[in-house]
């Protein structure tokens, strides 16, 4: 797949699968803007300094105000992808309104006002493009959100707001999709759950190829769907 001098947005840039697909963008000749909310990731990230990686402080992706101002600089884009959000085990009993609201933010808002943004830009440069979101298992298999409700709520919506905005944008040569990924190989994932088979998990260099194949020109026909990423699970 060649990203050859295409712009590409990756939000979550700085977690274990944001490294990963930024890697995976900078070796296929993509130019990648990474918008952060923390500078103390951008001090960790091991591609920092990088050429063809720039770093804008943005603040709150489910902040519409700076969401749009963010979009409305970019002069190029090619591709979004949102893979910024935040897990939360919680039993029923322990999600209140708050950390409902909290998920919904942080993963469904964020995502929806980056895809918006997105499209009026690609719309705006009369290019095509693509989008990418990240959904989550349990959104294909709500009966696996046990103990994770509020998660599973929002990332649901992450899967109805890409089958939608797919539909939607197709004729335009915007492709919108999603990968719904099972518990990834990461070292953060090792440490919380030691006794796990870790051999089936997929590891984030798989995600994110499937990722990379769904941003890429090289993807002509798929649009509106929500790719199961679950390894041997």
């Amino acid at each position: 797949m060649s990203y050859q001098d295409r712009h590409v947005v990756v939000t979550g840039g700085t977690g274990a699968l944001g490294t990963a697909v930024l890697e995976a963008l900078v070796q296929a000749g993509a130019w990648c803007h990474v918008p952060y909310r923390s500078g103390q990731s951008i001090e960790r990230f091991p591609l920092r300094g990088h050429e063809r990686i720039s770093f804008v402080a943005v603040g709150d992706l489910a902040d519409e105000v700076a969401v749009t101002r963010y979009y409305d600089g970019l002069e190029s884009l090619w591709a979004s992808i949102h893979i910024a959000g935040a897990f939360a085990y919680a039993p029923i009993a322990h999600s209140d309104k708050a950390l409902l609201m909290r998920q919904l933010e942080t993963n469904l808002v964020s995502a929806y006002l980056c895809s918006r943004s997105a499209a009026l830009t690609l719309r705006r440069l009369k290019t095509g493009g693509r989008i990418v979101n990240v959904a989550a298992r349990q959104a294909l298999e709500p009966r696996l959100g046990s103990g994770t409700v509020a998660y599973t709520i929002a990332k649901a919506g992450v899967s109805a707001l890409t089958t939608a905005l797919g539909a939607e944008l197709a004729g335009e040569d915007i492709l919108v999709n999603a990968i719904a990924p099972s518990i990834m190989d990461t070292p953060a994932n090792r440490k919380d759950m030691p006794r796990a088979d870790f051999s089936s998990w997929p590891r984030v260099e798989e995600v994110a190829a499937a990722i990379l194949f769904l941003a890429s020109p090289q993807n002509t026909v798929t649009r509106g769907a929500v790719v199961p990423v679950y390894g041997k699970a």
